[in-house]
């Protein structure tokens, strides 16, 4: 079934690339139709899973590979990797809607994104370092084309930055996969075998450095700071589809990382590098909502917001390597409050970045001195950015409360200092409030003046994706069902 998940987008992406005379409504509509039937799949994996025994997988596969290092074709699933599963599938559904309307070498277009969807899910399920590299550098790849063929403005500097960047960081990513394949007894890259086995155990300096070089990597792609000045760019210049590819899907391959390999492969390094994950992630959630607040682009200040939220991400998982007496409760769920994040920034700032591209598709700006009382011609638009604004500030009934309050109730539980982290939750109110005021509220002048209200596509993209967020807010139960009990095997395998 997983390989069915991951390997339909790509089919569908060869067969557009091989229909040379599609034409482009039919090429629209096969995205639509293909992402549809992949979410359907999802679901019935959603329904069909069982929660695993600690440390193991749901729905595995596993085939020869590359025998000579002991690398397989193993997939899985588990509380971790089936939420973003579902959460990718989701997005990249809401991406093909609002695409319908895409007039630019649609049947290309439709055919990149599959396969973006491919290595997206692929990474997610992977059990396999050697696997999970390989999707991870090819979705830099997708991304890199997405940029530089669709995007806008400096898009080819914006392209190159990101694709060196981000590929600098996968290099050493790569050196710390070989730093675990060489110390594991025997060698493998097995990520099941290699949490059992904890190869650098008792080993502070190796172990030190491999988690130095997984860190760096994983942090490029997340982003947090100082890894994080490729995002702005990449993000002002990529299409709307493409950011919300991006923030949404794109950057929790990062985060993913860190509960996935760093924490339960590398659990005495981890401890011992606790508090330095903890105070990047306290500047990178100050400081990315400070700088978003000093910004005069819609889509720009939305990425900072990113950088804002990924450094709640971290800091969770680094209070998580805080290891006391009577706190594994507080831990895990400092760690489910990371996890929830993953997916509630994903749908929510998703739906953001598509809204955004409303903008620059009516009247080619982001900039909000250009517009004033917008919400006056375009009411659904204002009312589904508002709806968004609300969602990522973190506002109760919405998946972000229940997300940012798992996180602070678990990471000051263990550390109070993290408290100091607050302060990101009132500066994201200010600059959503702010940005609200200057382009929906007043008198209706520049720009605004005649601006189209939102199309149907539009809506039925960016809609559902705060629907969802908001059905997690009201009923999160179903969502934490799944995350809690691998949040507490991870917090029993960082204890170790």
């Amino acid at each position: 079934m997983l390989s069915l998940i991951v390997f339909v987008p790509l089919a569908a992406a060869l067969a557009l690339v091989g229909l040379p005379r599609l034409r482009d409504a039919p090429a629209r509509w096969a995205w639509v139709a293909v992402a549809a039937v992949d979410l359907a799949l999802v679901i019935v994996v959603w329904v069909r899973y069982e929660k695993p025994v600690p440390g193991g997988l749901a729905f595995e596969e596993r085939a020869a590979w590359i025998p000579g290092v002991n690398s397989s074709y193993h997939l899985g699933v588990d509380g971790f990797s089936l939420p973003l599963v579902a959460m990718t599938a989701v997005i990249f559904l809401a991406c093909a809607v609002y695409a319908l309307r895409e007039r630019h070498r649609p049947r290309a277009h439709a055919a990149l994104f599959l396969f973006l969807q491919s290595v997206s899910l692929g990474l997610f399920v992977a059990a396999d370092l050697i696997l999970f590299f390989v999707f991870f550098d090819l979705s830099l790849v997708g991304m890199y084309f997405v940029i530089a063929g669709w995007g806008h403005g400096n898009r080819g500097h914006s392209a190159m930055k990101f694709f060196l960047y981000t590929f600098l960081g996968s290099l050493a990513l790569l050196v710390g996969f070989i730093g675990l394949y060489v110390a594991a007894e025997p060698h493998t890259f097995d990520m099941p075998a290699l949490a059992a086995a904890t190869p650098l155990a008792g080993r502070p300096l190796a172990g030190g450095l491999v988690l130095a070089a997984i860190l760096v990597g994983l942090a490029v792609k997340t982003p947090t700071v100082p890894f994080h000045t490729w995002l702005p760019p990449a993000h002002t210049d990529a299409p709307a589809v493409g950011s919300a590819v991006l923030a949404g899907v794109l950057l929790k391959m990062g985060t993913y990382g860190f509960v996935r390999i760093a924490m339960p492969m590398l659990p005495q390094a981890w401890r011992a590098w606790a508090w330095v994950v903890i105070v990047v992630g306290v500047v990178s959630v100050i400081y990315g909502a400070l700088v978003a607040l000093a910004q005069t682009n819609v889509k720009r200040m939305i990425a900072y917001t990113s950088v804002n939220h990924m450094g709640y991400i971290a800091l969770a998982v680094g209070a998580a390597g805080l290891v006391a007496a009577d706190t594994a409760q507080a831990r895990t769920v400092a760690v489910t409050g990371a996890v929830t994040q993953m997916v509630s920034h994903g749908l929510i700032t998703g739906a953001l970045f598509l809204l955004a591209g409303v903008l620059r598709d009516r009247v080619g700006t982001y900039d909000m001195g250009a517009y004033g009382g917008l919400a006056a011609p375009a009411p659904a638009f204002a009312t589904l950015f508002a709806v968004g604004a609300f969602a990522s500030l973190g506002l109760p009934a919405f998946a972000g409360f229940i997300a940012e309050f798992q996180i602070f109730t678990g990471s000051v539980a263990v550390a109070p200092v993290t408290a100091v982290a607050l302060v990101g939750i009132l500066v994201t109110a200010a600059l959503f409030l702010r940005a609200l005021q200057r382009v929906f509220t007043g008198e209706t002048r520049g720009s605004s003046i005649g601006f189209t209200d939102l199309r149907p596509s539009e809506i039925w993209s960016a809609g559902p994706l705060l629907l969802l967020s908001l059905a997690i807010g009201i009923l999160p139960r179903p969502l934490l069902d799944v995350i809690e009990p691998a949040s507490a095997a991870a917090v029993d395998l960082v204890g170790r």
